[in-house]
């Protein structure tokens, strides 16, 4: 072991997982110890891909690692992250944190008091797009975002809300500084069993509103946010990786007196969001700071979805105030 550099694993290595190994092999200051899956052939297939070594339990390589990015299926997030944060190891986990918000409650315990690293995969937080939306955040009104994707396999062991929508939902939560007082949700299947198209309307208690909705039976591709605050309205469009900003200008007038706008359009197309998620990781492990998306920001969005799915659910016949 190259004990100068951080020995980091990643535990499932489907689809989304192998992006982790990928980050983790090209970055300088991490050695990829190894990968884990149950699936024999698969793991054995990405060791051999990426020159590392593999294992089928994960409990083999605790001892072995400082950190850890944990992509298996949301159903084994608690039992395979409670064995990583009781072993001492920093833990990058996917979205959505857990099911259960108990659950989620004890792995944020476990990791502070083990003063561990525990950051939650909501990779649009690393979205060139949001991180220069921010800065121009001031007092938000309205919040509308739109997330649609084609129809794939993956991704089909949760529903839409804790697929798509979650991203969204750590997103406005993140810009809404105020707790939310009201949902009103609506949602179908479509193809699946699960909910497959999804439409949430969050009040805050400030009284800003929220309006989202999700689908993964669509028949383009859009990941867009849109923020109206008092003189400006700000367009984060995740998918271009390109942020428009439109802005009064009290400077500007025109002939009739009326005043004037500016628009201003930035791209940022060589951004790789999931790179720089987990070099953010690295980061927060390597100087025990405190991650940008924390285990507690997981519990908020996924407090949201639980309650956006269970009205669902419901039938969504009585709209209440739900916290």
């Amino acid at each position: 072991m190259k004990q100068d550099k951080l020995r980091v694993a990643v535990i499932g290595v489907g689809h989304l997982g192998e992006y982790h190994v990928q980050k983790y092999k090209s970055n300088a200051g991490v050695e990829l110890v190894g990968v884990v899956d149950v699936a024999a052939n698969r793991v054995n297939e990405i060791a051999q891909r990426y020159d590392t070594k593999a294992y089928l339990d994960h409990r083999d390589i605790l001892g072995r690692v400082d950190a850890v990015s944990l992509a298996v299926t949301t159903a084994m997030h608690f039992e395979v992250a409670k064995d990583v944060l009781a072993k001492g190891v920093h833990m990058l986990i996917e979205k959505p944190i857990t099911y259960d918000l108990g659950e989620a409650d004890t792995l944020i315990r476990m990791a502070r008091q083990r003063n561990l690293v525990l950051q939650v995969g909501l990779v649009e937080r690393f979205n060139p797009a949001i991180v220069h939306m921010m800065p121009q955040l001031n007092s938000p009104v309205f919040v509308e975002s739109h997330r649609m994707n084609l129809f794939t396999t993956r991704g089909l062991d949760v529903d839409v809300v804790l697929d798509l929508m979650i991203h969204d939902l750590d997103i406005i939560l993140h810009i809404v500084r105020s707790e939310v007082k009201e949902i009103h949700a609506v949602g179908m299947p479509v193809i699946t069993e699960k909910t497959d198209i999804a439409n949430a309307r969050l009040i805050f208690e400030d009284g800003t509103a929220a309006n989202l909705t999700a689908s993964r039976v669509s028949g383009k591709m859009l990941r867009k946010i849109r923020v109206f605050q008092p003189e400006a309205y700000i367009s984060a469009d995740c998918g271009k990786r390109q942020l428009t900003v439109i802005r009064l200008d009290t400077g500007k007038r025109d002939a009739d007196n009326f005043p004037q706008v500016t628009t201003s359009k930035e791209k940022y197309s060589e951004s790789d969001p999931l790179n720089d998620e987990i070099s953010s990781f690295v980061n927060a492990v390597i100087n025990r700071s405190e991650p940008v998306v924390t285990g507690e920001d997981g519990r908020n969005a996924l407090k949201v979805a639980l309650n956006i799915i269970d009205q669902i659910e419901r039938g969504c016949k009585n709209f209440r105030p739900t916290f």
